[in-house]
């Protein structure tokens, strides 16, 4: 039986390391998924693992410890980047920059907060107290990202002997996943808020929105300009996103395409958002009354889901298509990574993207020729756009920016770097020929790859400090100021979000959860509502929180860790 004794003694044989991360990892995924009053810690529960492991001094090497961590955080916050990369720019419009104040203003609240703690409760002369309270911040704010960052600025300041923050981070997180919940709710009351009166507001809304809602019409051309002009010609500079379906000329009803030409006196069937309705009358002409629908509904229509799979159409607008001009068919919604975006003529098409398209049949099952609809085509990894990816960030990464007055050059490091190039990987890479599209499910499985391993490393580092450090020290005090740093930022600007700004209250259950890049608080809020405010407004404001989580990290650390 040595075989098997050295299997988990040997701590230089790499079936010891392999053994070792496969059971905190199973052991944590399994326990994370206990859930209590409804809420689990989910994949988080993989570090209190790996403590346990490393408290009984079930290790490895500590280079192999830091080599695991650091490559997990990479993979982990690269597929970050991708994922919010296409919607990181879009997210400052519509409204989304009300949104996005919000969020920095909570994550603003949060440091200031940690600061607080730190210089009301801690010993200040403690070189190890403010990075402990680092890491309890990031445990109280749920955000692992942010852990990472914090923990690798630190290993540059001290090299040989750096704070295992994860013990703070373990200390504040279990109150941290509830807290958010608990605070939310707190602002319902304080805000004196009515569910069924929010939700009857959101249904009021959607029913006034012109935007929203499709105005179908009969107009007759009366503007001589138009005479001899094609359909391209004067969708191009009308510049309002229209259908026209059929159009009855010389007692003929047809199908209208691009080179079209319209003459004073053609009748048209125009298909647009009610607010665009006043505008198209005025330039083309004025509605009528049409004796020719019997014909036109005879005509078959159908509606189909198509995927882009066609590498050339990524990067294409969808206005410079000319699908209602050419086809005849009309592109009604557009899914990215399971979320539905605005179909505007000025969105970008990226390789995986799904987009419904309604039309006579012919026409759309020439559009999914077009865009390609060979799902097969998506089975295939784009593996090299991730390393060449991974390769940028870390060059970048790793540039130093000299600042007066810090101890060390200001670099984005392993977390940062990776990010941001990333972020500008999946919004911009179609202009260099990258093709960035992951399946979902591909994303998803490298993303949890990278972040259990970092889990892992990071709980197993800090096992052999964590019981003097939190059992016998300052645990408790990590405890609860970690609930103090999670719950008053959202009490704050949960008040100030409603009562100065008048939000809806599920758009700011969505923002307060996106804040955290929290997605139980986010399961908790689409329990509540039945609408998608709470998804819509987490969206809007995940891809710059957990920018600025990641960022800020390394700029606390760097400017007063130091």
């Amino acid at each position: 039986m040595d075989w098997f004794y050295e299997l988990f003694t040997n701590t230089n044989s790499i079936a010891h390391i392999a053994m070792l991360y496969a059971i905190v990892i199973a052991i944590g995924v399994y326990l994370g998924k206990i859930k209590v009053a409804g809420i689990s810690l989910g994949v988080t529960f993989v570090l209190f693992a790996g403590i346990v492991a490393g408290h009984f001094r079930f290790t490895a090497p500590i280079d192999i410890l830091n080599f695991i961590q650091d490559f997990g955080l990479i993979l982990f916050v690269f597929m970050i980047g991708l994922q919010v990369g296409p919607g990181f720019f879009e997210s400052f419009k519509k409204g989304g920059v009300s949104l996005n104040l919000m969020a920095t203003g909570v994550i603003l609240l949060n440091i200031g907060i940690m600061f607080a703690c730190y210089y009301l409760f801690f010993d200040t002369n403690d070189s190890y107290s403010l990075p402990m309270m680092v890491g309890t911040l990031y445990g109280a704010v749920t955000n692992t990202p942010g852990l990472g960052a914090a923990s690798e600025a630190l290993n540059a300041i001290f090299p040989t002997d750096a704070p295992q923050i994860a013990s703070g981070y373990a200390c504040a997180y279990p109150l941290g996943v509830v807290g958010i919940i608990l605070a939310t709710v707190a602002v319902r009351y304080i805000c004196k808020i009515n569910l069924g009166q929010e939700e009857h507001q959101l249904q009021e809304e959607e029913a006034a929105n012109p935007h929203a809602k499709p105005c179908k019409m009969h107009i007759r051309v009366a503007n001589s300009y138009l005479a001899g002009r094609t359909l391209m010609q004067i969708s191009d500079f009308l510049n309002r996103d229209f259908v026209c379906s059929r159009i009855l000329h010389d007692g003929q009803v047809s199908i209208p395409n691009r080179n079209t030409i319209f003459e004073v006196g053609d009748e048209l069937l125009i298909v647009c958002a009610e607010a665009d309705s006043e505008p198209i009358k005025a330039f083309i002409g004025p509605e009528i009354e049409a004796d020719w629908n019997v014909e036109l509904e005879a005509q078959p229509m159908v509606s189909r889901r198509i995927v882009v799979t066609r590498p050339s159409m990524n990067g294409k607008t969808l206005g410079k298509m000319h699908f209602s001009s050419v086809y005849g068919v009309n592109v009604t919604r557009i899914t990215r990574q399971g979320m539905d975006i605005f179909a505007g003529r000025n969105h970008h098409f990226h390789i995986g993207d799904k987009i419904m398209v309604v039309g006579p049949k012919d026409n759309v099952d020439r559009v999914a020729e077009i865009m390609g609809n060979s799902v097969r085509r998506l089975d295939a990894p784009n593996i090299a756009t991730i390393f060449i990816g991974i390769m940028l960030g870390i060059i970048f990464g790793s540039l130093p920016f000299a600042i007066p007055g810090m101890p060390v050059p200001l670099k984005l490091g392993i977390a940062g770097g990776p990010l941001i190039i990333a972020i500008l990987i999946g919004r911009f890479g179609y202009r260099v020929k990258l093709v960035t599209y992951t399946t979902t499910s591909a994303n998803m499985m490298l993303r949890e790859i990278g972040l259990v391993l970092f889990l892992a490393s990071v709980g197993i580092k800090a096992g052999a400090g964590f019981w003097e450090t939190v059992i016998a020290g300052d645990g408790l005090k990590y405890v609860y100021t970690g609930f103090l740093i999670t719950v008053i930022p959202i009490l704050i600007m949960g008040t100030i979000a409603r009562k100065k700004y008048h939000f809806n209250y599920f758009t700011i259950m969505g923002m307060l959860a996106g804040s955290y890049t929290d997605p139980p608080a986010l399961a908790y809020a689409n329990q509540v509502c039945s609408k998608e405010a709470p998804a819509i407004g987490y969206s809007t404001v995940y891809p710059l929180s957990m920018f600025l989580r990641i960022f800020t990290a390394q700029i606390i650390v760097l400017f007063f860790c130091g």
